[in-house]
């Protein structure tokens, strides 16, 4: 809080110091007619001095005196109107100042709010995952985030023959509630009336009457159409519907879309780049949720602070260089270390592998292999603090999830 009162403060003062300046203008300086007039009476006495020395004549004289005169007047009238050049008018200088210091504060203050973080706690990295965390439990619901969503924002006007067909749709489907193929017919028509609610109550109604033969697509096509009914927001329910659609197929691309948008959503950017990174590396390039990937994967880059550059359309990332950690044989090889020297090998192969996966991510083994090691060292809580990151990273596939928790149990985490 400090810091920013005193930046505030400085910025402020040199604000007042520019608006002062300009108010001032050359007021410390002689106005140019006041000098004019100055000269203009030196000329009249120059001239009763030729006269009197028989320089010029009496007519030359008079002459010269009615033109100098003539300028003193026109001087003296510049000079008490107070706008003689070089100078300012004194309301054009306030408001030049007002605008300026108007620039300068509340420019900053605008830029901040659009370029920065405004309201944004300074928490440390374990804090912000446990709040993240916690939103995350937290949201609302499907049916909340639907009441949200303005009337009317996503249904398309049709025609009078689409309606009817519609009408007679919706009542064969209600008379016959295990037609399944009526409730994928209504489910897609809906949808293509942009009446998103309507077309997921339909599929889950497929989803009851397929019951344990329901495919990753069905759960990923139900999922879509919450989402897109809550207006793009992932809700709990879909997340649970993602979830059955990656226990069926754990690379199916839009399941795995989805969940970096509700990482992103639920204040993890750099989870949600993870994702979105290796789904835009198994591609494939022309599938459409690639298309949404690359529209946003690059602002998600840098709220994770991840240096990224989008690779050209049509390519995938490079694979990063992958650093290695310390294995169960980099341990046992360390035998003929002092004490010391083999946990100083340890933390330093830690501290490695525990940067290359919050930076880069890792597979389930790696999460695995540094909770293990941070239970050698005796660092509970930080090994804590990786188990529960790892189980927010690999939520969406079981058997990496059971790796990392095999591995916390080993550490003794789960006791």
């Amino acid at each position: 809080m400090a810091f920013w009162i005193i930046i505030s403060a400085l910025a402020l003062a040199v604000s007042i110091l520019l608006a002062l300046a300009i108010m001032r203008g050359r007021s410390g300086d002689e106005p140019p007619a006041a000098y004019d007039l100055r000269v203009y009476r030196d000329q009249l006495s120059e001239v009763d001095r030729d006269l009197a020395r028989a320089v010029i004549g009496p007519d030359d004289a008079e002459r010269i005196r009615a033109e100098v005169s003539r300028r003193i007047l026109a001087a003296d009238a510049q000079l008490q109107k107070g706008m003689q050049d070089g100078a300012q008018p004194k309301t054009l200088a306030m408001v030049v100042a007002g605008v300026t210091l108007l620039a300068m504060v509340g420019g900053s203050i605008w830029v901040y709010s659009r370029l920065g973080a405004p309201g944004y706690p300074d928490m440390a990295l374990a804090s912000r995952i446990e709040a993240a965390a916690e939103a995350r439990v937290n949201r609302v619901s499907q049916a909340e985030a639907e009441e949200k969503v303005p009337a009317g924002a996503t249904v398309q006007a049709p025609s009078p023959e689409f309606i009817r067909l519609m009408e007679q749709l919706r009542t064969a489907v209600a008379e016959r509630p295990r037609d399944l193929q009526g409730a994928q017919l209504l489910a897609r028509n809906e949808a293509a009336l942009g009446d998103f609610a309507a077309a997921r109550k339909a599929q889950a109604r497929v989803l009851s009457i397929k019951g344990d033969q329901a495919s990753a697509d069905d759960y990923v096509d139900y999922a879509d159409m919450m989402v897109l009914a809550a207006g793009g927001y992932v809700s709990p329910e879909a997340e649970a519907a993602l979830r059955a659609a990656l226990t069926r197929d754990p690379q199916n691309g839009p399941a795995r879309y989805y969940v970096g948008l509700l990482q992103a959503q639920t204040g993890r950017p750099d989870n949600a780049f993870r994702t979105w990174d290796a789904v835009l590396r198994d591609g494939p390039p022309e599938a459409s949720w690639i298309a949404a990937i690359r529209a946003q994967i690059e602002d998600m880059a840098f709220r994770a602070g991840v240096n990224y550059t989008l690779p050209p359309e049509g390519q995938t990332t490079a694979q990063a260089p992958v650093l290695s950690g310390p294995t169960a044989d980099d341990i046992a090889n360390a035998d003929d270390m002092t004490a010391e020297e083999r946990m100083e090998m340890i933390r330093s192969m830690v501290r490695t592998l525990s940067d290359r996966l919050a930076l880069q991510g890792g597979n389930s083994s790696e999460w695995a292999r540094l909770i293990g090691a941070l239970g050698v060292l005796g660092d509970e809580r930080q090994a804590r603090v990786i188990w529960q990151e790892a189980q927010s990273v690999f939520w969406d596939s079981p058997s990496g999830l059971a790796e990392v928790n095999e591995a916390a149990r080993q550490a003794g985490l789960n006791e």
